[in-house]
């Protein structure tokens, strides 16, 4: 077994996964695979995420105090940003472009919208009111929640993944500034607990085939209950929406990545998504950069050749940061609810989507369903009404899966980018 590679034991895994569940729901036992299957996939997505905060914490601080001075870091940093808000608006305006030429919502029947409304209200309201406690906040609310005040107490949850980044920035810092042998103690410490996690990451992923499985197995049966008909016939209602945003996903990542990896790194594409397509199976099954991270930063360094300096940096940065694919689903989505409800769009309201889905994709928690809250923000700035939210609800799972395949392959280009320009 050990033998076979890792992308071919995850694929296998997926595929005995499609195949239980798809046999659980025609065959009405979907209990069998949510009692006895889908834990295995539970405890999968836990083990990553038990290793997030951790390895963010010790790896950026390694890559940090690796440097030499700190005229670097603030380089690589500057650079990292830069790359990561251009590609981000890159996302968003294919969003828009994609949304505006086939007009999905143009499409859409008045009775599926009423049923859906009135379907996931409960829902809708539940994620409405998330968004509603942070409107009184001011405009600066954002950098303040940046800083943490109770560093433990950040580390406790890992939707506060900004907040340890800049604890550990911070952290990092201090030992390149500082020259003494107590500080050097502290430097090697550190950098084997990072040796550590990393060791802990491998073991993980001998699991991971079965926990693919289980959790690919446990969604089907969650999207399809017990009448696999109603459900189809509620995607192919959303389906022309959702294959316009899969259609900009996949040109994103097929045509602008490579673009953008010929161009600034001089590197070919074909070797890129071969070594990155362990991560992709990863991403697709767990719908979580943060998750996703251990194995993208593995890959990355091993398969990639980008030094750890480099992508002990700008990688788990990107997972907070950058988020391509969830810009470019919140642009299609926003105009699409708008084009649903006879809502004409103007020059001024795709750039307030421009920018705001910029904006709050750097806030975007790297966890499922993260893109959908922030979506609300975008949808109020724009003027568009948040109860079309709920038209789109039954098919983001599916969409989340596969936004999350070019997060994290947008942060793995960029940190190619960054290493080769560096060198």
């Amino acid at each position: 077994m050990k033998k076979i590679p890792l992308y071919a034991r995850i694929l296998i895994g997926m595929l005995i996964g499609g195949i239980f569940g798809i046999i659980a729901v025609y065959t009405n036992t979907g209990w069998i695979v949510d009692d006895w299957i889908k834990p295995f996939g539970v405890i999968f997505l836990k083990l990553l995420k038990l290793v997030a905060i951790p390895l963010i914490f010790a790896s950026l601080i390694t890559g940090i105090s690796g440097l030499s001075d700190i005229t670097k870091l603030s380089r690589i940093g500057f650079k990292t940003l830069l790359f990561y808000i251009f590609t981000t608006i890159v996302a968003v305006t294919i969003g828009l472009l994609f949304v505006t030429t086939f007009k999905p919502g143009q499409s859409f029947p008045e009775e599926k919208r009423i049923e859906l409304l009135s379907k996931y209200s409960q829902v809708l309201e539940t994620k409405t009111n998330v968004i509603e406690k942070t409107k009184s906040d001011g405009p600066l609310k954002f950098i303040v929640e940046i800083v943490p005040d109770n560093i433990v107490a950040s580390a406790s949850n890992n939707s506060n993944m900004l907040q340890i980044i800049f604890f550990a920035i911070l952290f990092g810092v201090a030992i390149v500034v500082l020259k003494s042998p107590k500080v050097e103690i502290v430097r090697d410490f550190i950098s084997g607990i990072n040796d550590i996690i990393l060791k802990i990451i491998d073991f993980i992923m001998y699991f991971a085939p079965i926990g693919v499985m289980a959790l690919l197995a446990g969604l089907i049966v969650d999207y399809s209950g017990n009448n696999p008909s109603q459900s189809l016939k509620l995607f192919e209602t959303l389906g022309y929406y959702a294959l316009v945003v899969i259609l900009g996903l996949l040109f994103l990542g097929f045509v602008i990545y490579p673009t953008f990896l010929r161009i600034f790194a001089k590197f070919p594409f074909k070797n890129f998504y071969k070594e990155m397509f362990p991560v992709h199976l990863v991403a697709f099954s767990t719908s979580s950069s943060a998750a996703t991270l251990p194995v993208t930063m593995e890959q990355v360094e091993k398969g990639l050749g980008v030094r750890n300096e480099i992508a002990s940096f700008v990688l788990p940065v990107g997972v907070t940061v950058n988020m391509d694919g969830t810009s470019l689903y919140q642009a299609v989505a926003a105009v699409f609810i708008a084009q649903v409800f006879g809502i004409e769009m103007t020059f001024f309201h795709f750039l307030t989507i421009l920018f705001t889905a910029t904006l709050a994709s750097i806030g975007t928690a790297a966890v499922p369903g993260a893109g959908v809250v922030m979506l609300v923000i975008v949808l109020n700035a724009a003027g568009i009404p948040v109860e079309g939210l709920a038209l789109i609800l039954a098919i983001d799972r599916p969409l989340d899966m596969i936004r999350t395949v070019i997060n994290v392959t947008s942060d793995a280009m960029i940190a190619v980018i960054i290493d080769r320009n560096e060198k």
